[in-house]
């Protein structure tokens, strides 16, 4: 099964991508193929060097593990807005297009 995540939210101050990026490696671990797609304020999700406090969660962490199992993808319009450089993220995170974004959602089984 193919599975779209598609996050909008800051890192921090909700945990809305905080979910999100649980339930995506939960499906990794279900075997589903997953794709992340991270826009607006979330592509801070997969920003290497987050400091967080002492157990406080780290979607840093949380966005290279999905790295290593499935897609994290970032809106590079929305990047460029933050001024978030490609050198910047986490490794196996990549910068994106809406176009692509459009492709993935008509290819997955479910989008989320």
């Amino acid at each position: 099964m193919k599975s779209l995540l598609i996050l909008n939210d800051a890192p921090y101050g909700t945990e809305r991508s905080f979910n999100g990026l649980r339930l995506a490696k939960a499906l990794t671990g279900k075997g589903s193929q997953v794709t992340v797609f991270l826009m607006a304020d979330a592509v801070a999700c997969a920003k290497t060097g987050q400091k967080v406090p002492q157990g406080y969660y780290n979607l840093e962490l949380m966005t290279k593990a999905i790295c290593r199992e499935g897609d994290v993808l970032l809106c590079g319009t929305c990047m460029d807005a933050r001024g978030l450089t490609d050198a910047e993220l986490v490794e196996g995170a990549q910068r994106s297009t809406l176009a692509e974004l459009a492709e993935r959602t008509l290819a997955a089984d479910q989008v989320l």
